[in-house]
């Protein structure tokens, strides 16, 4: 049963295992908003559980704007959430709206910490924002925003700390053609070291959102989205939506340029997990309609596998 949300649009999210028990963290708007594209401005993130990704006990807001002049003054925007020890960590986005009629933003990777994984409390001691030296900042103006989003924090594979994989752009001069991976390192999950990207611009993505590392059937794969509208370079005019690129190395190089479309922009930021029978599969937001409005309802889970050195996801054509 897609998961809806009567009075609620619900789109981005990520998943905890704790486990035989899913927690989705999605982000969700009021429709009394009316107009969909609202729905970035006044972002909250709710909470629900499944022991199958079809049928969800939704358990309400977990985090909200805290106002002010805090990085998340406006919104509370997507993430991840990883175990430490007996501590859950979830790391997302503030959103800091600067002009209440233009979309011009900060974004800021923030952190929230768990005993368990459904009662959260902010952390203010982790700020991670873009590093000018490498990354494109609003006070560039080349940009309509500061992107620095959709935190997807992992443990290094060889036990030396954590990475965090980012939404972001280099430093350039205006060019559309400048998303990248960004990257960041940490020994303890609080303090943070901004790092150069792990990809390259000119890959034809004006943005790289919601980012994941995951590996399938023993192979790594990097999952991202770009719509149609932010595509760019040789890429301007094609067809935008979920895109995935086999990896040699999980801690990068990410060759994005060898990226390739896994499923339409009907639906978009597509999160790889594993279902109970032990199955990888792709659950997404269901983003355009028949009547091409925001639908704003997230899937069913939709099976995933490799066909060489493709990523297919299955009964969705790319």
């Amino acid at each position: 049963m897609t998961f809806t949300l009567p009075d609620h649009w619900v789109w981005d999210f990520w998943f905890a295992r704790d486990g035989d028990t899913h927690h989705m963290y999605y982000l969700q708007a009021p429709t009394s908003l009316g107009d969909p594209d609202l729905r970035h401005r006044n972002a909250t993130i709710g909470h629900a559980t499944s022991t199958d990704l079809r049928t969800w006990t939704v358990h309400g807001t977990v985090l909200q704007p805290s106002g002010g002049e805090a990085p998340d003054a406006t919104a509370t925007w997507t993430g991840s959430v990883v175990r430490e020890a007996q501590t859950w960590r979830m790391f997302y986005t503030g959103s800091r709206f600067l002009d209440p009629a233009a979309h011009t933003n900060v974004e800021t990777v923030l952190a929230a910490s768990a005993s368990e994984p459904g009662a959260w409390t902010k952390d203010a001691s982790v700020v991670v924002a873009a590093d000018p030296r490498w990354y494109e900042t609003l006070d560039d103006g080349t940009w309509h925003e500061q992107a620095w989003r959709d935190p997807w924090v992992f443990a290094d594979p060889a036990g030396e700390g954590w990475h965090m994989l980012v939404t972001a752009r280099v430093v350039g001069d205006g060019d559309r053609d400048t998303g990248v991976i960004g990257h960041a390192r940490s020994g303890d999950l609080s303090h943070w070291e901004v790092r150069p990207p792990l990809s390259l611009p000119g890959a034809g993505f004006a943005h790289l959102e919601v980012p994941q590392l995951v590996q399938i059937d023993g192979r790594w794969a990097l999952i991202f989205s770009c719509d149609s509208a932010h595509l760019a370079g040789a890429r301007t005019g094609a067809r935008g939506g979920i895109w995935a690129v086999a990896l040699e190395d999980p801690l990068g190089p990410y060759p994005v340029d060898r990226a390739v479309l896994v499923a339409s922009e009907k639906l978009y930021s597509g999160r790889i997990t594993r279902d109970a029978a032990g199955r990888d599969v792709m659950l997404a937001f269901e983003n355009i309609g028949t009547d091409g409005a925001f639908v704003g309802a997230l899937s069913d889970p939709l099976p995933v596998r490799w066909e060489n050195d493709r990523l297919v996801v299955e009964e969705v054509a790319a």
